[in-house]
């Protein structure tokens, strides 16, 4: 005798659970960034970038609430002295330092140093590479954020072959690059996730909207739920 068709029930669970692969799915896509928040509400906030080829390093960007972004790390292999080190406007780094865009200035002003009224968002000014070519990095900045329209993440950090002159060297293009020569060293900033007694708290930079869900198929989330129907099925057909 063959055995019955499957009820709707069992039907419904397979729907079921080919809808929660998916929205399972979805979620995972669409989380963009999780920072960790003292008890007391205050957010603590992490990127880094890497620093690759000749000229290599890793610069961490710490932040909390809407204080200045505290700025750490090491770059190696520059020649000895001061290099402009600056946040560009685009973290494309596909096809090397060029794609990077200019400096990031959001209020299109001109170049200038870190404590100037009048400066690029992105304008750091210099890191200093002792005799060995290697540059210990700390600094704070109050302009640039990890949020909000003065947001860095995502964008480049670029280390310049020579000194900016922080828009005082009277070249032609000190109000614009700060004469700082070619760029070395690039790299995307990216979210952290630093570890420490905090709890998580999903987040998304400010002014800007929630991206529609990307569905997609997941095996991982699939296979359980194709077996919670294989199962029904089963016990369906011994009915």
């Amino acid at each position: 005798m063959l055995p019955s068709p499957p009820s709707w029930s069992c039907l419904w669970l397979l729907a079921a659970a080919a809808a929660l692969t998916l929205v399972a799915a979805a979620e995972e896509e669409t989380t963009e960034f999780t920072f960790k928040q003292y008890p007391d509400g205050t957010v603590r906030r992490g990127a880094m970038v890497e620093l690759q080829g000749a000229v290599r390093g890793n610069i961490t960007f710490i932040q909390l609430g809407d204080g200045p972004v505290v700025i750490f790390g090491n770059v190696s292999g520059l020649a000895p002295g001061r290099h402009g080190f600056h946040i560009h406007e685009k973290g494309d780094v596909s096809t090397g330092c060029a794609a990077a865009g200019g400096h990031f200035n959001p209020e299109g002003k001109k170049h200038g140093g870190p404590e100037d009224a009048e400066r690029h968002v992105g304008d750091l000014g210099n890191i200093v590479a002792n005799e060995y070519g290697v540059a210990s990095v700390r600094m704070e900045d109050r302009l640039i954020s990890l949020m909000g329209p003065h947001g860095i993440l995502g964008r480049a950090v670029v280390v310049h072959s020579h000194e900016d002159d922080l828009g005082r060297g009277g070249y032609p293009d000190s109000l614009t690059t700060g004469h700082a020569g070619d760029r070395v060293a690039c790299g995307t900033i990216k979210i952290k996730f630093p570890a420490g007694p905090w709890t998580e708290t999903a987040a998304r930079p400010a002014n800007s909207a929630a991206p529609a869900p990307a569905l997609r198929w997941s095996w991982s989330l699939l296979i359980p739920g194709l077996g919670l129907a294989a199962v029904a099925l089963l016990h369906q057909s011994a009915a």
